[in-house]
């Protein structure tokens, strides 16, 4: 005698070598010998033996139609041998009730089980919705196969074209565009995005790094949402003096400029004005949601996303030939340049001239101001010789003098309008020695006003934004503190309205003082400490991505210009700064030398996705005297 019964969720057969009622001694058809509860016996069964029973089974089940066994069974519950007996209108063999068994046990979404044997047919609703959801599988399934074919083919589907920066940033694992794109970059071993570039999705790999910060900062693109044109506030009183601002080449948000007016009886009457596009729109406005919502102008090498939309920029910028809303704060100085009394007015300003680095450094720089013979003359040079000494002054007050002298800044231009292997956008890297008489001229002239204006919301007892150092941390503050870096009383950004927001909110509040107007933002505004949180953690992050896109167009640079060999200093370790762009490399063959060695090294690869290069130490140039050295280890460190 054998029986067919169930262990572990699979069918079994095997020959009884004991029946004591309540249980069986069974020995399977592969020998291995089982203790069985009589209950859990399924069928008993004299032929076939229990090895043919389940292959002849197994075949049988396959030939039964499992719809129509479906169609054709009862709601009621019932037991498989019954079911076996009416489909097959007589009583059926081994075989016969062993398929439908295993017919039954296979199609959980037509049958549900009731226990040992017993089933119960679906439920036409349950039964459609299930099988509803195996087509989607399915469907979904070729879908999958379909696209991965063609991206590893080189072919970007429609479906996953509308939805890269999606896969790229922030991927949806329970998407069936998801799935094919993973399974595509593991078939053609690939990452994703050089399989996008592959297949001709992204342009560039700056396409790559620009698009994922916009997906995160910028996730409605950076377009601007409409807004009410701001007011042209044309009664203010319109200044008695020529200003003019000193920029970059590729400044347009124009924020400050300076004017030099003689006094009567000796003296100078010093204006430092910053455009005021406070007047023209209020807080709550939709200017004012603009701002807030991206807080600052957006800066990296060949591009910038601007706080404020173009034509408001253009309204308020203190461009040459116009007369300016400004907030002006005028120093009486003495001849001898000691600084009388000062005086912060709302008013227009006539800029007569937007003064450019490239054309004034030449003209005006450490080598010209300290030749006895006076240098060349040129058109605005006392009123910079003035502003210099008139900064010296204010630099010593402070009794924090800078020393930039052995310190550079590089200026990024990239000619989009260039293609190169790697893409549109060919880059120039240009040095510029930091601390020259124009920087310390702008700086101090910065300083003063914003740690004046800053007093003046503390003594009108006017809730601000203020920058604050103590023991070396910076951080900031809604109340007035000393700035341990800068030597002053306090310092609130105040300087450049157009480009961020915390200097936005601190003009409101100044003009509320000079106007005596209820300031923007009350003392303890929950609004003005989530703006300063806010601020702070944004201003952060684009300052990140400027260095990432400042070290990826390095990487652009060397790779315009493949093989050269690139000079640096050593400042700990492995670790060298390059002499030519700002960029620091870690060199594994590099000896072991001391800081501020001079060495030349190649450029073996570098990946403009990893935004990371790999360098080969080439020869020592020059060995370090002592104080280079400490220079070094110091910046290293």
């Amino acid at each position: 005698m054998f029986v067919l019964f169930e262990e572990d969720g699979a069918f079994k057969a095997g020959t009884i070598l004991a029946d004591n009622d309540s249980s069986l001694q069974v020995e399977t058809s592969h020998g291995k010998r089982v203790k069985l509860k009589s209950s859990h016996v399924l069928m008993r069964f004299r032929e076939p033996s229990p090895g043919d029973l389940l292959n002849r089974a197994e075949a049988g089940a396959e030939e039964l139609d499992t719809a129509f066994l479906w169609e054709v069974s009862g709601d009621d519950e019932f037991a498989f041998d019954a079911f076996a007996a009416e489909y097959h209108g007589h009583a059926p063999n081994a075989v016969e009730s062993a398929s439908i068994l295993l017919r039954l046990h296979s199609a959980p979404m037509y049958f549900h089980r009731k226990g040992r044997g017993r089933f119960r047919k679906a439920p036409a609703d349950i039964l459609q919705a299930a099988l509803a959801g195996l087509e989607k599988k399915r469907q979904q399934a070729e879908a999958i196969e379909r696209m991965r074919a063609e991206l590893v083919a080189g072919r970007m589907p429609a479906e996953i074209a509308g939805m890269l920066p999606q896969l790229l940033y922030r991927p949806d694992r329970n998407r069936v565009e998801t799935k094919a794109f993973e399974a595509a970059c593991v078939d053609a071993g690939l990452s994703a995005p050089r399989l996008l570039l592959q297949c001709g999705a992204l342009e560039s790999s700056y396409d790559f790094h620009y698009n994922r910060f916009l997906f995160e900062y910028f996730s409605e693109g950076t377009a601007f949402p409409a807004f009410e044109a701001p007011a042209d506030p044309a009664d203010l009183p319109l200044a008695q003096v020529a200003a003019f601002s000193i920029d970059d080449a590729t400044t347009t948000e124009i924020d400050d400029a300076f004017s030099v007016t003689p006094r009567e009886g000796g003296g100078w009457r010093i204006g430092i004005h910053i455009a005021a596009p406070t007047l023209g729109f209020a807080r709550g406005s939709s200017l004012d949601a603009i701002a807030r919502r991206r807080l600052s102008t957006v800066y990296m090498p060949g591009n910038k996303i601007t706080m404020l939309p173009d034509a408001v920029v253009e309204t308020f910028t203190l461009a040459a030939g116009r007369d300016c809303p400004a907030v002006s704060l005028y120093l009486d100085v003495t001849a001898a340049l000691a600084v009388q009394r000062h005086e912060t007015v709302v008013e227009r300003v006539p800029i007569v001239a937007n003064l450019r680095h490239h054309d004034i450094e030449p003209l005006f720089n450490e080598q010209v101001l300290h030749d006895h013979s006076g240098g060349p003359d040129f058109e605005w040079k006392r009123e910079l010789t003035l502003l210099w000494d008139l900064a010296n002054v204010l630099e010593a007050g402070r009794g924090k003098a800078e020393d930039n002298r052995n310190q550079v800044d590089f200026n990024f231009y990239v000619d989009w309008q260039t293609h190169t292997a790697d893409g549109p956008g060919y880059v120039t890297i240009s040095q510029r020695k930091r601390g020259s008489p124009l920087d310390k001229l702008v700086a101090e002239m910065m300083i003063l006003a914003n740690s004046t204006w800053g007093k003046l919301l503390d003594e009108a007892g006017i809730p601000g934004l203020y920058r604050v150092q103590s023991g070396g941390k910076v951080r900031m503050s809604t109340a007035a503190g000393p700035h341990d870096g800068l030597g002053v009383d306090c310092y609130a950004w105040s300087s450049s309205p157009l480009r961020r927001y915390v200097d936005m909110v601190n003009q409101w509040q100044i003009v509320s003082v000079l106007r005596d107007e209820a300031p923007a933002f009350a003392p303890k505004s929950a609004d003005l400490m989530a703006a300063m949180r806010d601020f702070d953690v944004t201003y952060a992050a684009y300052a990140d991505f400027q260095r990432q896109m400042e070290r990826y167009w390095c990487l652009r640079w060397l790779r315009q210009q493949p093989g050269i060999a690139v000079d640096g200093k050593v400042l700990r370790d492995n670790l060298v700064r390059l002499d030519a762009i700002p960029l620091m490399v870690k060199v594994p063959s590099l000896p072991v030398m001391l800081p501020g060695t001079r060495v030349r090294l190649t450029v073996e690869h570098s990946d403009l996705l990893d935004v990371d290069i790999s360098a080969r130490f080439v020869e020592m140039l020059a060995e370090p005297d002592p104080a280079e050295a400490a220079d070094a280890a110091l910046e290293g460190n």
